[in-house]
């Protein structure tokens, strides 16, 4: 992979992402509540199942866990400064559900909701976008108790939860998405037991699956119900998934990768079924009478959050993925044309089905940055960030709809199992002192933001 070591953004990409300079486009950067809020027992906040899950011993690199984090939630007003400096057009971030409602359900916490309300006004003052997740991964313990994901009744309360938040920020946010990620809630967390809440379960990691996209369908109806005006969708993990060679069992292997990370939530959400032919990767699913038309709800965006493609080999040992780009930090393949070739599948698999606009709700890259002189020099990330604007720019340009850009992420954070050992952030965080230092990168994304507005006349 080669790199860009200016903070300038050449001529010749100004060009090439001029698809980008429409002013209806956005240029964002994104965070999750449990990787940066900190004050885990602080404002009548319940904990969460990465609480209990991080503080488990052996779950996270060095027993790291989200006590603190960044301390966002003390310093979310100077980070709200750092993020309009960026000159970014808005900012996307999740509540965490047990701090507004510690149980999951009942009890409501006054002063959990005032913190939200409280950032989405310091958005709005800034002339940021607030764009909202109301799962990204923190259920409240309290429910994990009763069941979990495993259970229908979870399905409901969050629902709930959603018709609260939305009557409470639907009139001032850019949008709401239900889940981030759906698929690392029921496979990374049900299946693997990398996540929290760590369990080991086949079939309960299908039918958690289920549940949450069962969730997702009764939180937009109970929002819609209630008025709420807000643009409502969904956030979606996805790769491309690519054959080694041309062999029949390298074709299937990439068939059914494909359908298990993409079609499992695509084909519920736009056609009211799973995919006919995944009956070898899940197991059998208890679907009631009407869950289907339920989770096949209208969207107003879809996010979509691309990091690599998936390549699949049948092979022993598997043939190894070309990687001519080089890999990150946490061993994925730099593709960037993987994100081109997704945008431009979606739009012809489901474009006919109702595909509403996309965002690029997250995308970036981490890298072992070390703070030299006090900067952070990280080339490699820079070249990241152009090449998949770029991939954005020519999906723009081949007419896929794509609304949005959101880097992930604003700031190096707790990054789940990993725990402080990842740095994905554009601006760096000296977690002993809670220093934020812009990186190059951040310098490069600000001044090609800034130069894309002023050749097309919208600053």
């Amino acid at each position: 992979m080669k790199s860009i070591s200016c903070t300038t953004p050449q001529a010749a990409d100004l060009t090439s992402l001029a698809a980008l300079a429409d002013p209806a486009f956005s240029f964002g950067v994104a965070t999750a509540a449990y990787q940066i809020e900190g004050g885990a027992t602080e404002g009548g906040r319940g904990p969460s199942i990465w609480d209990h899950f991080s503080h488990t011993p052996g779950k996270t690199v060095n027993g790291d866990t989200g006590d603190v984090a960044c301390d966002h939630f003390h310093r979310w007003r100077e980070d709200l400064d750092l993020i309009a400096g960026l000159g970014v057009d808005a900012y996307r971030f999740s509540i965490a559900w047990p701090r507004v409602q510690p149980a999951g359900q009942g009890a409501w916490n006054p002063e959990g909701i005032g913190f939200y309300d409280r950032l989405v006004d310091g958005l709005l003052e800034r002339g940021i976008q607030p764009h909202v997740t109301l799962y990204h991964w923190d259920l409240p313990q309290a429910l994990q108790e009763l069941g979990g994901w495993g259970v229908r009744d979870t399905a409901h309360h969050f629902a709930r939860y959603a018709e609260k938040m939305g009557r409470l920020l639907g009139d001032r946010v850019s949008s709401i998405a239900t889940h981030n990620e759906p698929w690392c809630t029921a496979f990374l967390g049900h299946q693997l037991g990398k996540f929290a809440p760590g369990l080991q379960d086949w079939a309960l990691a299908t039918q958690v699956a289920h549940h949450l996209l069962l969730s997702h369908g009764l939180a937009l109806q109970a929002m819609r119900a209630d008025g709420v005006r807000a643009p409502l969708g969904i956030v979606l993990n996805q790769s491309p998934a690519h054959a080694a060679t041309d062999s029949a069992a390298d074709q299937a292997a990439a068939a059914s990768a494909r359908r298990g990370f993409v079609d499992w939530f695509m084909d519920p959400i736009f056609k009211g079924c799973y995919p006919e032919d995944a009956g070898e990767q899940r197991a059998p699913l208890q679907v009631a009478p009407g869950d289907m038309a339920c989770i096949q709800q209208p969207l107003d965006f879809l996010g979509l959050n691309y990091y690599t493609r998936i390549w699949c080999s049948a092979a022993q040992p598997p043939v190894p993925a070309p990687c001519v780009e080089g890999v990150n930090d946490m061993g994925w393949e730099i593709h960037p044309q993987g994100l081109e070739e997704l945008l431009l599948d979606n739009q012809r698999r489901y474009g006919h089905l109702g595909l509403p606009p996309l965002h690029i709700t997250e995308n970036g890259m981490p890298e072992a940055d070390v703070l030299q002189d006090g900067a952070i020099h990280d080339p490699r990330r820079i070249e990241y960030v152009r090449s998949h604007l770029l991939a954005v720019a020519r999906a723009r340009s081949q007419g896929v709809d794509v609304r949005s850009y959101f880097y992930w992420s604003l700031m190096d954070n707790y990054e789940w199992d990993s725990g402080y050992a990842k740095r994905f952030g554009i601006v760096h965080v000296d977690y002993a002192t809670q220093t934020r230092t812009l990186k190059d990168s951040a310098h490069w994304y600000r001044n090609t933001i800034a130069a894309l507005r002023a050749g097309s006349g919208h600053g």
